[in-house]
């Protein structure tokens, strides 16, 4: 059967819902993409189901109108697809009341985040999506979507915008409390997301700016979180494995593997959903979960994805099966990412690595090496300078640092005359255009380095001025050009077989 023959998915069709009437609303959310249907969305699912309450979601896209649009013909309903070697199993999580679209309609974006009924407003906008600075952390108040948010108080186009404008919307009709929940991959997101509320605020006229940050600081609260689950693309397969499998059309089903973790800081001014219903996991150590993800799961990642994609691999377990880039992956998550991290009481590193692996080996699922690859520019930041930093001040090198840098520069910005294949083009940077005009300016790869790193700083003030991780880089990236990245890898250290690992890691107390 295809989708086109078939019922669309609504809440009329039976067998379907657990509940057949959706919560009230009490969240606002961010960023309606597939992740946060995947994820969040299925928290608050198994949460009200088990504990009940107002929690109803009001999704926001920020650009399309593609997702809302088609939650509206499906009754607010979608389904997640949970794909394993093993099989598929279906899920319709029944906690969106409403969905819209925040370039369509600004204004009503403020009006729902100042809304009394709204208690949570989550975000999940990427790494771009805060329009910050990398450098400083600050504000990016260059960026055109910025400047325009503080002069235009109705039209708000930007997360950080939006949120200031509804907070001053309740602060000047009734005051009422609400938590400020970032489920991006930002280092310390709370904390992060805070700082740069407060910074628009204090950029708006003296008046506003006292009213404002009074009412941040007295009614507000920031947790931070780590979430982790992969969620790719929805593509048509998983349309077709619905309408074959499920027996009804849906036209944005959420592809997603079987694991999801959410650790989050309770702190939440006016209450929250029952999470840990679903098994969130609620910590006061949330930046020690951040670390082993952001380093150890997402730094390791994108290595995979940039030697795979300049292997031909089109998946992520396409790119592990890979013998070569297996090894370099566990090398340089054991030998360069996880000296740096604190790994939280009560986590087995030895479990965690291979429980990674056993996830992106998963060839059912498919995530692509081009989705994962792109916006390396914002992310990279996030997972190499510390680790990178940290080993070479103690003397050391860190070669596959180096390497995930040259491989993600050879995929974003080749030198001229290389061709890095269409895993590569495919992928999507914000810095694409200034990085390929740095290559084309170059010679060779230490220039490329040169200019990258140490001119326009892409991975900050302070690997800008080692000029040893530079050149390493730009040897790295040579080699890669001229000889591929098995030869890249052997140049990097990659041992030629699995090694036990004699790391010391740092473990913090309970």
């Amino acid at each position: 059967m295809t989708p086109s023959s078939l019922p669309r998915l609504s809440a009329h069709r039976p067998g379907i819902l657990r509940r057949q009437a959706a919560p009230a609303p009490g969240m606002v959310h961010l960023g309606l993409g597939n992740f946060h249907r995947a994820h969040q969305a299925i928290y608050t699912d198994a949460a009200i189901a088990s504990h009940g309450g107002d929690w109803g979601i009001i999704g926001v896209s920020s650009r399309s109108s593609a997702i809302p649009d088609a939650m509206h013909a499906q009754d607010m309903l979608y389904t997640v697809v949970e794909i394993s070697p093993e099989g598929s199993n279906f899920s319709v999580p029944r906690v969106h009341t409403d969905a819209f679209t925040a370039a369509n309609d600004p204004d009503r974006v403020v009006q729902v985040i100042g809304d009394a009924a709204t208690r949570i407003v989550s975000l999940t906008v990427t790494e771009n999506g805060y329009h910050y600075t990398p450098a400083t952390g600050s504000l990016n108040l260059q960026d055109p979507a910025i400047r325009h948010d503080l002069a235009n108080a109705g039209t708000s186009r930007t997360p950080i915008g939006q949120i200031v404008r509804g907070l001053q919307q309740r602060a000047r009709t009734h005051g009422g409390p609400v938590t400020i929940l970032s489920c991006d991959n930002l280092a310390d997101n709370g904390h992060h997301t805070r700082r740069l509320i407060r910074e628009f605020a204090s950029l708006l006229s003296p008046t506003e700016a006292t009213e404002t940050l009074a009412f941040i600081d007295n009614c507000t609260s920031f947790p931070s979180s780590m979430v982790d689950r992969i969620v790719p693309a929805t593509t048509d397969h998983y349309r077709n494995l619905v309408a074959a499998q499920a027996g009804y059309a849906d036209s944005i089903p959420v592809p997603a593997e079987p694991f999801t973790m959410w650790i989050v800081e309770d702190n939440f001014i006016a209450g929250r959903p029952a999470w840990e219903a679903g098994g969130a996991v609620f910590s006061n150590d949330v930046a020690g979960y951040e670390q082993l993800k952001v380093r150890l799961l997402n730094g390791t990642h994108s290595l995979i994805a940039y030697l795979g994609a300049l292997s031909g691999a089109v998946t992520i377990p396409d790119s592990v099966a890979h013998p070569h880039i297996e090894l370099a992956a566990r090398s340089v998550l054991r030998d360069e990412y996880l000296p740096s991290v604190a790994v939280p009481a009560g986590v087995d590193v030895d479990a965690y690595e291979e429980q990674l692996f056993s996830r992106w080996r998963n060839t059912a699922l498919g995530h692509r090496t081009s989705q994962v690859g792109s916006d390396g520019s914002v992310k990279l930041r996030q997972r190499i300078p510390l680790p990178a930093l940290q080993l070479l001040a103690n003397g050391g090198m860190p070669h596959l640092l180096a390497l995930t840098t040259a491989a993600y520069l050879t995929c974003i910005a080749p030198l001229n005359g290389f061709d890095p294949g269409p895993q590569a083009a495919a992928m999507e940077d914000p810095a694409r255009a200034l990085l390929s005009t740095s290559a084309a300016q170059s010679r060779s790869g230490q220039e490329l380095a040169q200019r990258v790193l140490a001119e326009h700083h892409l991975l900050g003030d302070k690997l800008a001025g080692r000029a040893d991780f530079i050149k390493r880089t730009g040897e790295l990236i040579d080699t890669l050009h001229a000889h591929g990245p098995i030869a890249a890898m052997a140049d990097a250290g990659t041992p030629s077989r699995p090694h036990a690992s004699s790391l010391q890691t740092t473990r913090s107390t309970p």
